[in-house]
This record gives structure tokens, sequence and C-alpha cells, in this order.
């Protein structure tokens, strides 16, 4: 910018209307890519906002996936202690073995 000035001091028969019109050439250019910008950034606000939103979409769906499974684990250690052990099991053997009602001779 300075460069143009000091052209512009160069040559002191250019008219004021051409400073004028470039002056005005720039500023119009400069508000354009305001413009250009903010539309960009309103653009990118909105496409994070909708990522945001499917992500605690997301966020939600695991936390009932998450609560189905800690309920269906309760349920399966509540159900576990009702099973026989196996050292259970091996002392009831062992007795029906000694037992042999089949076997009477």
């Amino acid at each position: 910018m300075q460069e143009d000035e000091t052209n512009y001091q160069n040559y002191e028969y250019i008219d004021p209307n051409i400073k004028l019109r470039d002056l005005e050439e720039k500023q119009r250019v400069l508000k354009d890519r305001i413009i250009l910008i903010g539309q960009n950034m309103i653009e990118t606000k909105e496409e994070n906002a909708e990522k945001i939103l499917e992500l605690k979409k997301d966020v939600e769906i695991l936390k009932e996936s998450m609560e189905r499974i800690k309920s269906f684990l309760q349920t399966i250690a509540n159900e576990l202690s009702k099973f026989a052990r196996k050292d259970e099991l091996e002392i009831l053997s062992k007795q029906v073995k000694m037992f042999e009602p089949l076997n009477l001779k």
C-alpha cells in the first residue's frame, strides 16, 4: 500500500479521481473479503454445531447401551448364585457312586 502512495507522490499530475477510484476499489475488495470470511465462519459454526449434536446423540445411545449391559450383567450375577458350584457337584457325584442304586447285586 505504501508503494501505491509513493507512486502517486512521484506523479503529481495524476488525477485525484483516479486515486479515489483506486482507494474505493481497494475498499470494495476488502469489504468483499470480510463478507466472505464472515460467511465461511458462519458455515463452519453451523457444521460444528451439527457435529456436536450428532456426538451428543451418540453419547446418549452409548449411555443407554451401557445401562442395558450393566442391567444384564447384574441379572447374570444374581442368577449365578443360584447354580451349584463344581465342588458341590463332585460331592453329589461321589455320593451317587457310593450308593449306586442300579448296581444292586
